[in-house]
């Protein structure tokens, strides 16, 4: 049996789903970082299905790939400091307690 390029999309709209309703659903705002993560990677996984099952894409969706995880990779270590620092302040990590934040 051999998997196709429909599971690998349907596991990809899985992680995203997951991950949208992870950053709606949670008020915490580690929970709303792991939410982030899950849709990044669930467009990754799709990127990557492109590229392997599709020769015009091939080369381009594993760059495309690579950038988004250097994306994420920047994107966690600044939200994980401000995070941090907001903790630090206010005792708390919830997004609806963070007032001054707003522009």
């Amino acid at each position: 049996m051999t998997v196709g390029i429909h599971e690998y999309l349907c596991l990809g709209a899985l992680l995203f789903v997951c991950g949208v309703v992870c950053m709606a659903s949670k008020r915490n705002a580690i929970g709303v970082l792991i939410g982030v993560e899950l849709v990044l990677n669930g467009a990754n996984v799709n990127l990557v299905a492109f590229a392997r099952y599709n020769p015009i894409f091939e080369v381009e969706g594993w760059i495309f790939a690579l950038m988004v995880i250097v994306l994420a990779a920047g994107e966690a270590a600044v939200a994980l400091a401000i995070v941090l620092n907001f903790y630090n302040n206010h005792m708390t990590v919830d997004v609806d307690t963070a007032e001054e934040l707003k522009g």
